[in-house]
């Protein structure tokens, strides 16, 4: 029996997981593995790049320089083709950016770059390599005159298109190193924690302790390339019942503007009604050798409520209970009063009237 035929929303979802799929091998460069090869899904084509040994060093693990305005670097990558055919790649360079999950990644080619892709410039925009050969890329780098001060990040990249017969979709796979230029002039690193807001999560116990989460926002308002570590603590009314976070990962590099949210879970918080939660960011810049220095730590803080709310609602019940058992007794004592003066009002008229009669 023939086998059905793929369901078109299906078959788009496949593609699309495989587009996916080879885009993340891109990754791979700008994560400090720069060397492990990329594979394609079938194996048959494996390669690897490198920085070349030369006058800048060897053995680096990315093209770092400083350089001025309108100054000019010459360097080269090493690209190995590891295949058992001959391999022939499009040679780029693209500016850089954070992703969601932290990691650097690079614009596609269809992209505009406006700095490190834009200055950095391969001698040949494809490369042919024999099978179990190797070929040094030689670039260049131009800095415009007018180029902002501090740190700029982008990568330059090897790229293969293949086309997916099953699927019909062209996968587009790429590897390459970062590329980090600090241009002289006024450096301001600076980092600014923005929108801080917490939320705390009470439970069941209604004498227990519960959770909190505490959300902000890193900024890089300067223009040198930060990271950050970072310390949360929470305290009550007039600085008691303190409750550290503990150990919160160190925030990743941020380019110059960009924001990284993040998103802090706290527990054991005593709920004191007022909370007050504390953010602590470390940042941390790293010089031209690879050396990094820690900078003033910023803060901000903000407050929210902690509300035991089943221990509040155990109140109300008991407060509820007491009023309904005070208003019964309030009744009932109202009633006796009642039927007394009842019984006393119905004597009286009957001793007058048995007075009436004997009168009579």
């Amino acid at each position: 029996m023939r086998a059905p035929a793929p369901h078109p929303r299906t078959s788009r979802l496949r593609a699309l997981t495989r587009a996916v799929v080879a885009t993340l091998l891109a990754a791979l460069a700008f994560t400090g593995t720069a060397g492990a090869p990329a594979r394609a899904a079938g194996g048959d084509v494996t390669w690897t790049v490198r920085t070349a040994a030369n006058g800048y060093g060897k053995d680096r693990s990315s093209f770092s320089h400083a350089v001025n305005p309108g100054g000019h670097v010459e360097d080269a990558m090493v690209v190995a083709n590891h295949g058992e055919e001959p391999l022939r790649l499009t040679v780029y360079a693209a500016d850089g950016y954070t992703t969601e999950k932290g990691q650097l990644d690079l614009l596609t080619r269809e992209k505009k770059s406006a700095g490190v892709g834009a200055w950095v410039r391969a001698r040949k925009e494809s490369v042919l390599i024999a099978p179990g050969k190797s070929a040094e890329v030689p670039f260049t780098i131009d800095i415009p005159r007018n180029a902002t001060p501090g740190d700029h990040v982008g990568g330059i990249l090897t790229s293969l298109k293949q086309a997916d017969d099953t699927e019909g979709i062209a996968v587009d796979r790429r590897l390459g190193i970062r590329v980090k230029l600090r241009v002289s002039g006024p450096l301001r690193p600076t980092l600014a924690v923005e929108r801080p807001h917490i939320d705390y999560h009470s439970t069941a116990n209604p004498f227990g302790q519960g959770d909190a989460t505490v959300t902000y926002t890193l900024h890089n308002t300067g223009n040198a390339l930060l990271s950050a570590a970072q310390q949360v603590t929470l305290t009550g009314p007039f600085g008691t019942l303190r409750t550290d976070a503990g150990t919160i990962a160190a925030a990743p590099e941020l380019l110059p503007g960009e924001r990284w949210t993040v998103t802090v879970p706290v527990h054991g918080v005593t709920p004191a009604l007022r909370l007050t939660a504390t953010a602590t960011v470390t940042p941390a810049i790293t010089d031209a050798a690879g050396s990094t220095t820690s900078l003033r730590p910023v803060e901000a803080t903000v407050t929210g409520w902690a509300v035991p709310w089943t221990l509040v609602l155990a109140v109300l019940c008991l407060l509820a209970a007491a009023t309904a058992a005070f208003l019964l007794r309030r009744r009932a004592r109202s009633r006796a009063a009642e039927r007394e003066e009842t019984r006393v009002r119905d004597a009286v008229a009957r001793a007058l009237h048995e007075r009436e009669r004997q009168d009579v």
